[in-house]
């Protein structure tokens, strides 16, 4: 909005204000449809319904291997459905593919015990075996967010016939290349590490008040600078309504279980396991050289929390995989997923990543039909 601003500027940041103030809101925040196919403890795996689809149907065949979101600990899942028309899921389901999520639902102080290998021996590999079974399909293409795109990859370096290809946003590799890790790790190898464990062991791990301020905190010039953004963006509904989504995302963060932020804390914040392509699980170690799937790394050009370096060092941890690719969008930590300009910039990434893997190499993909509507 101009400093001045113009009568329609003034008529638009008039709706708009009504809207949010008034009718509670602008953006709409309905979730995407889906029938659930699989429930279990920390996992509910949901098929997202094409327009008109009921939810006893079928998937419907397709040529290409289904695809499965894979969310990271204690961010809601929400992160791929943030709202109608900026929603990984929606754009997916749009593109025709078969499009699945995997949910963790709430962590409870009774969860935690619960490791990094839980979610890798147990809850993402059952949710393959729930879309497979849906679908009849051999393989699934993971597309993972955060720490949900560093598990798809353990789980395709563990279990990789099962995997035709894993697209992974914003997944910090290697943690020294962090700006917010870099200068606390002094405090971090306090003591061989047991200050921080005496506090997540009492806190039980680590609490939702703390995650959410952490995602804050990485984007602190932003979260100071809000108010005045509301203000000069007024009349920008699309832009009021993306804030909207962001601001329940960020009120809906979860905990960390305490063994798993134990483990992300001494195995990849202290140590830094996966820079050197392996990752301790209790009493194994799964080796990243395991993955034979192509691969796919984008990074936020913006993000405080995942930057480029860390994200697109995997690139040199892969030599199993039958490709890896690695890219840059605009973005922070969230909005390289599903930001506004993610539509034109990460989203295209995807696709054509999915679209160049949904073969495995050296096998010819038989001609997609499209389907015209008659009147």
């Amino acid at each position: 909005m101009d400093l001045i601003p113009t009568p329609e500027q003034l008529s638009a940041a008039t709706a708009n204000v009504f809207d949010r103030i008034v009718r509670g809101g602008l953006a709409d925040l309905r979730p995407i449809p889906s029938a659930i196919v699989d429930e279990g403890p920390q996992r509910t795996v949901r098929r997202y319904l094409r327009q008109g689809e009921e939810r006893g149907a079928a998937p419907g065949a397709d040529d290409r291997p289904p695809v499965l979101l894979v969310p990271p600990l204690a961010a809601p899942a929400t992160c791929f459905d943030l709202r109608r028309g900026c929603s990984v899921a929606e754009h997916l389901r749009a593109a025709d593919h078969r499009t699945y999520l995997v949910d963790y639902g709430a962590i409870a102080f009774g969860d935690r015990n619960l490791g990094i290998e839980h979610w890798i021996d147990e809850v993402i590999p059952r949710s393959i075996d729930a879309v497979l079974a849906d679908s009849g399909a051999e393989q699934v293409q993971l597309v993972g967010w955060c720490l949900g795109g560093i598990m798809a990859l353990l789980v395709a370096a563990d279990q990789p016939a099962r995997i035709r290809s894993v697209a992974m946003v914003a997944s910090p590799i290697d943690s020294s290349a962090v700006p917010l890790v870099a200068p606390l790790r002094p405090l971090v190898n306090l003591a061989g590490g047991s200050v921080g464990t005496l506090a997540y062991k009492a806190l039980g791990g680590a609490p939702a008040p703390l995650v959410r301020r952490a995602y804050q905190l990485a984007g602190f010039d932003k979260y100071v600078m809000k108010p005045f953004t509301l203000a000069t963006n007024l009349d920008d509904r699309d832009f009021l309504a993306q804030v909207e989504a962001v601001d329940r995302f960020m009120a809906s963060m979860l905990a960390y279980p305490g063994r798993t932020f134990g483990q992300i804390y001494h195995r990849m914040l202290r140590r830094n396991d996966l820079a050197q392509g392996r990752m301790v699980l209790g009493q194994r170690t799964i080796e990243l050289a395991g993955v034979t799937a192509p691969v796919l790394s984008i990074a936020g050009e913006g993000d405080g929390i995942a930057p480029v370096k860390a994200v697109h060092r995997v690139a040199e941890l892969l030599p199993g995989a039958a490709s890896v690719r690695v890219a840059s969008a605009p973005g922070g930590h969230l909005g390289v997923l599903t930001g506004r300009a993610a539509r034109r910039t990460t989203w295209p990434l995807i696709d054509a990543f999915l679209e160049e893997t949904a073969v495995p190499p050296g096998r010819a993909r038989p001609p997609r039909r499209h389907l015209r509507a008659v009147a």
